[in-house]
């Protein structure tokens, strides 16, 4: 039996563990404008750069998640923190782009090693309910923070040191975090495991890569192009094969049956359309931010604090309230108060004052994310058999990376089809003279390039031309956003009332929720 005091170490170490992947797939987004001048890369380099990650992260989850299991999670997430570590120490030493984009993808494998652990060990460790739900909403709040504080850290790193310091950091806080992970954090797996699921492993693995490539790759090739037409089908068949497969082997990488509980399958899809709509949110203000005020990193972290806070508010909260209340209302709840926040967002102009709509909007998207997220968790979890607790996990974790990918994806090709459909014309008519072709093609693709084309010396005959511009970009994003951010909207209310009419509102035990397993019949 764990004291009290090792329990509270072990919570910390576990969350900075999570706390070190989660940052990793959002720092780097503040380097790419400097990247993108040391390394000559492109618009579609930079985008690898981030989404090399999240494609590695999101296909091995479910995998490692087993292999903790299997074999321990304490041991796993040890492989994964020295792996990330190494890989860091690669991209810092980078000096081109295929380096860095290999670094990344292999930092993503060894991230998904981590993350699975995280929340399978928590669930071991914390056995009394009440204190296992504030653990969790501990957890929650570590990666709504972690996502929000990435432009802060990368923005103060960037205004001292080189882009190389966001893959440095990484190595000296793996060190740290391994240590306390060994010194007190127990190790936990299975006690029951039958013979491994290869066969299981490898259909998960292609058919998440090829669905998350898919939909990464959509807005660069037409979302109804032969390509992706080729990956969702190729994807479909495969995750198909998964669950034939897993319903039928005596020893499932997964247990399909889980998805029979509503208390897992209704949480997990309130996870994915709640970090949909914040990875969709999260693009807005970094265009917003960086695009439209023309913010410096370091301000632009500093602006996105208040979503950051209200996340690490939130969470807690929120969890404790649905040992209350219960986990529907809570959720219907949060979906709302998301809803909220978007609309708001999506109602942001040029002019739209900082103080005021875009502080409530990111308080009310942070509030929303947080009061769906511990108590979303917490339910999966709870429905999760200590044996497959790390199985679980990936699946409330691979969830959110979905979602996510889904969020940029959808609201950047809707941006970015409006945008270039305003910006285009004008850029066109601009004489190659006072434009070269490489940067109206950047023009036509972001409102990130108005700081480039603003400390341009243009001859005073397209210095009106220039200022009207630079307005039609910032107008044309935030318009485009406006239309995406209905279909955000959308999503969290459609949620919300399919969570309200098929989730059970009463709060129910554990055991009840453990029992349904077992009986394989739908609570």
């Amino acid at each position: 039996m764990m004291t009290k005091s090792r329990l509270f170490a072990a919570l910390i170490f576990i969350c900075l563990a999570e706390l070190l992947v989660v940052l990793d797939n959002t720092v780097v987004n503040v380097a790419l404008p400097t990247m993108s001048v040391d390394l000559f890369a492109s618009v579609s380099d930079l985008q690898w750069i981030v989404d090399a990650y999240t494609l590695t992260f999101a296909g091995f989850l479910l995998t490692f998640g087993h292999l903790g299991d299997r074999f321990g999670r304490r041991r796993v997430m040890i492989i994964g923190l020295i792996g990330v570590g190494a890989m860091s120490l690669v991209g810092a030493l980078a000096s081109n782009l295929e380096q860095v984009i290999m670094a990344r993808a292999a930092m993503g494998v060894f991230a998904a090693a981590v993350f699975p652990a995280t929340l399978a060990m928590i669930t071991n460790i914390f056995t009394d309910a009440r204190e296992r739900a504030i653990a969790i909403a501990a957890w929650t709040a570590m990666a709504g923070f972690a996502i929000a504080i990435g432009p802060t850290a990368g923005g103060w790193l960037l205004e001292h040191f080189s882009w190389h310091s966001v893959f440095w950091m990484n190595v000296p806080a793996a060190l740290l975090v391994i240590v306390g992970v060994l010194l007190v954090v127990p190790e936990s797996k299975a006690l029951h495991v039958g013979r491994f699921d290869f066969v299981g492993t490898i259909l998960s693995l292609l058919g998440i890569v090829i669905l998350v490539w898919t939909i990464i790759d959509a807005p660069h090739r037409g979302w109804v192009s032969t390509f992706s037409i080729t990956g969702y089908l190729s994807a479909t068949v495969l995750l198909g094969a998964f669950v034939f497969w897993e319903l039928r082997t005596d020893a499932p990488i997964l247990n399909m049956n889980l998805f029979r509980i509503r208390r897992f399958s209704f949480p997990a899809l309130a996870i994915a359309v709640s970090y949909f709509s914040m990875f969709g949110f999260l693009f807005l203000i970094t265009q917003y931010f960086q695009g439209v005020r023309e913010y410096s990193p370091l301000e632009f972290g500093i602006h996105s604090l208040p979503f950051a806070a209200a996340v690490a508010v939130g969470a807690p909260v929120a969890t404790l309230a649905a040992q209350k209340l219960g986990t529907t209302a809570v959720m219907v709840f949060g979906l709302l108060v998301l809803s909220g926040g978007m609309f708001l967002a999506g109602r942001t102009t040029v002019e739209t004052p900082y103080l005021g709509p875009v502080v409530i909007s990111m308080v009310l998207m942070g509030l929303g994310l947080a009061i769906v997220q511990g108590p979303a968790t917490d339910s999966i979890m709870s429905s999760v058999p200590l044996d497959e607790a790390g199985a679980g996990s990936a699946v409330n974790d691979t969830t959110r990376e979905l979602g996510g990918t889904l969020g940029v994806a959808v609201i950047g090709s809707i941006v970015a089809s409006y945008y270039t459909s305003k910006v285009a014309p004008i850029v066109d008519a601009i004489p190659d003279a006072v434009m070269s072709a490489q940067e109206k093609g950047f023009a036509r693709e972001s409102v990130l390039s108005v700081i480039e084309i603003r400390s341009r010396d243009i001859s005073p005959l397209f210095e009106q031309q220039k200022d009207s511009l630079i307005y039609t970009m910032k107008t044309a994003c935030l318009e485009g956003f406006a239309i995406a951010s209905y279909f955000t909207v959308g999503a969290a209310l459609i949620t919300a009332l399919l969570v309200a009419l098929l989730l059970p509102w009463k709060p129910v035990t554990e055991g009840s929720i453990l029992g349904s397993l077992t009986t394989k019949t739908p609570k």
